[in-house]
């Protein structure tokens, strides 16, 4: 699928460059993804939120994988989605260590926007829907993974993250077959206490 952002589209988002991060190299992971206008997020940003969204999943799939380290902060302002994926990685990791799967780690992670779509006005945002394959030491696997990304002081973050895939953690606490298309969805304290 081919959705114009700004003057580029998603099949162009696969062919741009990224940082080495999209291969699993997480050395030079940054510290801040900045808007490029600091009132608002802008059609312009979505190199920086594609960026972002695709060190943070890269990360994420190392964390419940291979048990490392994973700073929320860099990506997630918002308190209660930060504290649900730190629950959602300890969730998984400690899966995948009590069925002796840790073994086989990740080695690299691929990964392509199938959709890109900004949405403007006053809460402006983008959504990106990524495609993501997993490289393991025997192996490999793939699943979409869904963003909504948000400017916040002049600093793109990650206002929701939901994948899709069966049985995933996701479909599991939150459901199967989300929308995903509320980038305040975490400030409602009534829903976050049923997930919780």
């Amino acid at each position: 699928m081919s959705v114009v952002v700004g003057d580029m589209n998603a099949k162009d988002v696969n062919n741009t460059e990224i940082s080495p991060s999209t291969k699993g190299d997480l050395s030079k992971v940054s510290s801040e993804f900045l808007a490029q206008n600091e009132s608002d997020l802008s059609a312009w940003d979505f190199e920086t939120a594609y960026k972002m969204c695709t060190e943070a999943l890269s990360e994420y799939y190392k964390a419940i994988w291979n048990g490392s380290d994973i700073d929320f902060d860099t990506y997630i302002d918002n308190e209660n989605l930060k504290q649900y994926t730190q629950k959602k990685v300890a969730s998984q990791y400690d899966l995948f260590l009590k069925n002796k799967l840790t073994y086989n780690q990740v080695t690299s992670v691929d990964i392509g926007a199938s959709q890109v779509d900004y949405v403007g006005g006053d809460k402006s945002f983008f959504y990106l829907k990524l495609d993501a394959r997993v490289h393991k030491d025997i192996g490999n696997f793939a699943e979409p993974t869904e963003f909504l990304v948000q400017s916040l002081n002049g600093k793109l973050v990650i206002v929701d993250w939901y994948t899709s895939s069966k049985d995933s953690y996701d479909s599991t606490v939150r459901g199967e077959f989300q929308t995903i298309n509320n980038p305040d969805i975490w400030n409602n304290g009534e829903w976050v206490s049923t997930i919780n």
